[in-house]
């Protein structure tokens, strides 16, 4: 670890003061000679180490880069054990230890406030504990430490006594070492370490909290001398003045440091012991010598008894009685073993009766003195009433049956009982304990309340512990505990309060790290220095073997000895340029070599370079090409993998993964049928053609069905019979509106000109009718100038009989008569129109009214509306603003019931 120049000066200092010459006054001291520089350890290798080991390696080999200082506190402190006596070794380590922590602290910034946890910075005020622990608090938090526990005691000092305590007499404790300091000696201003300067500046050259100059305090033992270090904390080394002293049984006299002057020769001590006879056969020692355990026959006090005792135990009493007859003549001494003449006999000379009133004199020894009979009168047990029975042996009766009248000892109950019998109640006190949290509980307690005797089990500010004290008023006292912070190895470490070990920085080691690699290159890694946490990963090549035949060619990957599990780092905030290639401690990532591949669909020029690893098939991306099963297409897939094996001809190779041909038969039969395949697409020939196909006959009366191949293999003239009818022709003749007499035939009904069928004819007026033959009808057409198929059906024949006389008298007829049927003018449908008109003006004033009616109530019930949102809105401010008053009253009234009583509580 590295010293800051503050500490190097400090410990320089104390070299130069202790180890060189005691007799000369600072001033006139020449400065000694520097001390040997430490051995530097062995410049390990670094190349395992992160950048934390990198800038510690730096600063082992002074690296003028960085400015750092060498740590020579080792080799000080070394110098300055050896020149002390041996035999004081074991306490000068523990000052020094104590003095090096908080120097390695200060200068680490490890230095934490037992009370708030938190780190001491150099600018902060502070205040040091100068009786046993010398720990660093802040000044606000030791004055806010002492103020608690002074009112605190002060509190049950007032709840307990009826007189007010003189406050000097409260005291507050120290929260680690628990030394117990008056009210007075609360700090109230900051000073240094030695107290000589009061506000010290910080500076960046000296100790923090330090003022730099000499210590000047008052060595232990008050040996007249004082401390030459450097202001510094912790507690002053043992005086280093050399003096002229001697052993301590004064045999042997030699120079030694004032500090541990007292020294044994390390010969017999040969002092004479307490018995007088006997010397003390011990080394030298320090202190009385101890009992004289020389062997010797001895006899008791009363010299009945022999035994062998040692001789400072040779004055000893024997359990038998003395039984020697007292100068009564009449009783035996009852003493036990003793030495001299036995006392006189105790009946003799002045004798009283059992209550004393009256006095015997002259009375024999062996005489029972009589009763006076008077009232025996002594002060009773209780302290209060006397024995009333008469005078008489013994003592009186132990319990005082007097009837008395007394109160409970909480004063609730009153009762007449006897003296000796104790009243209590079953009530029980409700006041609170001085913890502030649980309840007396007591049955009939007098007021004085016992401190809450439950664990007041709270997590302490270090989140390790709990705290294991009664319960109790305030915040609970720091945990007292130090952890060990060590680096892997143990040899260097530092001590922290409990709580804030997760906030400090390992210690570094220059030492090398024990832990052995358990990769393949044991043997081969370079060593590293000492660490905390695991083991930095071996940065050799792997060079394991695949299945493939290739080689791990990345950074070694194989598993790293697990890291210490006592104390976990949080992790730092790095920024990697690069990630990392494989975690320590799993297999080797696939084969990462590559190699050519085809593609799944085996085509000739489409091959890839791939990861020996990647088993994945690819795809070219070009058509697939196989030929399908059907024999007339080829697989339009993209290239995909072929399942099947395949055929001895690449060229003929067929998959069972390519595609099915869904397209249909598109292969041409014969001139004949002129349907196409119906199955779809298929290897081979297309199966005969089953369609359907619908012929009329020739005259078209009656639709025929036939299967294809049956009917086109049929001659024209089967074709010609199968389609006929066998019926009379339904076909119209061309010059008239009868049909073909003839069977159903193919081609133009014969003999159109010739059709027999009659046909009514008649007169224009359709008065005179007669029938002719169709073919007479057309050829009257023709002679007339008109051809008969332009004549309708309706009036086929009419107009070619000329009209009589008889149809002229019916023609006059049928005028006259159409003469009378003339229409008559319509009147009611005028009078319809005036009423609708009437209707409708009606109708348009009632709409017009209904208008004005509408805008009126629109406006009323918009103003309704706005009349309630305002009446709503001013219901809602007013119960805001007088519920707001009404709590705050009921909240002033409650304040005042609890302030009322506090006050009651505090008066009982």
């Amino acid at each position: 670890m590295d010293l800051d120049p503050c500490i190097l000066i400090c410990v320089l200092s104390a070299s130069e003061h202790q180890i060189g010459q005691p007799t000369r006054s600072i001033k006139d001291a020449s400065p000694p000679p520097p001390p040997p520089p430490p051995r530097s350890p062995p410049i390990l290798s670094d190349s395992d180490s992160d950048s934390d080991s990198d800038s510690n390696a730096s600063s082992l080999t002074n690296s003028s880069s960085h400015q750092r200082h060498t740590d020579l506190s080792s080799s000080i402190f070394q110098s300055y054990i050896t020149h002390s006596d041996s035999s004081n070794h074991g306490q000068l380590d523990q000052d020094l230890i104590k003095i090096r922590s908080f120097l390695t602290s200060s200068r680490s910034g490890a230095l934490s406030c037992l009370i708030c946890l938190e780190r001491i910075k150099p600018t902060d005020p502070t205040w040091s504990c100068s009786s046993r622990c010398f720990a660093i608090f802040h000044l606000l938090c030791i004055q806010s430490w002492a103020l608690q526990s002074t009112t605190l005691a002060a509190t049950r000092a007032v709840l307990r006594a009826a007189v007010i305590p003189d406050e000097n007499s409260f005291v507050w404790p120290c929260p680690k070492c628990r030394i117990e300091y008056p009210k007075r000696q609360t700090p109230k201003n900051y000073y240094c370490f030695c107290g000589k300067v009061q506000d010290p500046e910080p500076d960046p050259w000296i100790l923090p909290h330090s003022c730099g100059e000499i210590c000047g305090r008052a060595l232990k033992y008050n040996c007249g001398h004082y401390c030459l270090l450097l202001c510094h904390p912790g507690p002053c080394p043992t005086c280093p003045k050399l003096v002229r002293n001697k052993c301590f049984c004064g045999k042997v006299e030699d120079v030694r440091r004032c500090g541990f002057k007292n020294f044994s020769c390390n010969g017999i001590c040969g002092k004479l012991l307490e018995c007088g006879v006997h010397r003390c056969v011990d080394i030298c020692h320090d202190g009385p010598c101890h009992p004289c355990r020389e062997k010797g026959t001895y006899r008791c006090q009363c010299g009945k008894m022999e035994m062998e005792r040692a001789c400072c135990e040779r004055d000893f009493r024997c359990e038998n009685p003395c039984n020697k007859m007292l100068g009564c003549g009449r009783h035996l001494c009852q003493c036990g073993c003793h030495e001299g003449d036995c006392k006189d006999c105790s009946l003799q000379g002045k004798r009283t009766c059992p209550c004393g009133k009256r006095v015997y004199e002259g009375t024999p020894c062996d005489v029972a003195v009589p009763l006076c009979g008077a009232t025996c009168d002594k002060l009773l047990g209780c302290g209060f009433h006397r024995c009333p029975e008469r005078c008489h042996r013994g003592p009186c009766i132990e319990t005082c049956r007097t009837v008395v009248t007394k109160s409970c000892r909480c004063g609730s109950l009153k009762k007449q009982v006897p003296c000796f019998q104790e009243l209590t109640c079953e009530r029980k006190c409700l006041k609170v304990r001085d913890c502030g949290r649980h309840a007396c509980k007591h049955r009939c307690c007098d007021g004085d309340c016992p401190p809450c005797s439950e664990v007041c089990d709270k997590r302490l500010r270090c989140r390790n512990h709990k705290c294991p004290a009664p319960c109790h008023r305030g915040s609970c006292a720091p945990c007292p505990l130090m952890v060990r912070i060590s680096c892997s190895c143990g040899e260097t470490y530092f001590e922290v309060p409990c709580g804030t070990e997760a906030e400090q920085k390992p210690p570094r080691c220059p030492k090398p790290c024990r832990i052995p690699p358990i990769c393949g290159h044991g043997p081969k890694c370079k060593p590293h220095r000492c660490h905390y946490g695991p083991c930095h990963a071996c940065r050799l090549t792997c060079d394991e073997e695949y299945q493939c035949g290739h080689k791990c060619k990345l950074r070694c990957h194989g598993p790293k000895p697990p890291p210490l599990p006592e104390f976990t780092l949080k992790p730092k905030k790095k920024k990697f340029n690069h990630q990392a290639e494989v975690i320590p401690g799993s297999p080797c990532p696939p084969c990462s070599e590559l190699v050519l591949r085809q593609c799944v669909g085996l085509h000739i020029g489409a091959e890839r370079m791939m990861v020996c690893s990647n088993s994945a098939e690819f795809s070219c991306g070009n058509l697939c090409g196989n030929p399908l099963p059907c024999g007339n297409h080829y697989c339009t897939y993209e290239c995909h993998s072929l399942k099947s094996s395949s055929s001895k001809s690449d060229a003929l190779r067929i998959g069972d993964s390519c595609e099915e041909c869904c397209l249909p038969c598109h292969k041409v039969r014969d001139s004949t049928c002129p349907h196409p395949c119906p199955q779809p697409c298929h290897p081979g020939e297309c199966p005969p053609c089953k369609t359907l196909i619908k012929r009329s006959c020739h005259c078209g009366s009656i639709l025929h069905v036939f299967e294809c191949i049956n009917f086109n293999r049929m001659s024209e003239k089967e074709q010609m019979d199968v389609r006929s009818c066998k019926g009379p022709c339904h076909r119209k003749l061309p010059n008239c509106y009868h049909l073909c007499p003839e069977i159903c035939h193919p081609g133009p009904c014969p003999s159109p000109d010739k059709c027999t069928k009659k046909v009514t004819v008649r007169c224009g007026c359709r008065t005179i009718k007669k029938e002719w033959l169709c073919h007479n009808v057309q050829e009257a057409y023709r002679e007339a100038g008109c051809d008969p198929k332009d004549v309708s059906k309706n009036q086929y024949g009419l107009g070619l009989l000329s009209c009589d006389d008889y149809c002229k008298s019916r023609l006059k007829v049928t005028d006259t008569e159409l003469h009378l049927r003339n229409a008559k003018p319509r009147e009611v449908k005028e009078l319809d129109t005036v009423n609708n008109v009437a209707k409708r003006r009606k109708r348009k004033q009632r709409v017009i009214e209904e208008q004005k009616i509408s805008r009126f109530q629109k406006f009323v019930a918009v103003s309704q509306q706005f009349l309630l949102f305002l009446t709503v809105a001013l219901v809602v401010v007013a119960s805001a603003c007088f519920g707001f008053r009404g709590l705050m009253q009921l909240s002033d009234w409650m304040n005042e019931v609890e302030t009322r009583q506090r006050r009651r509580y505090s008066r009982e």
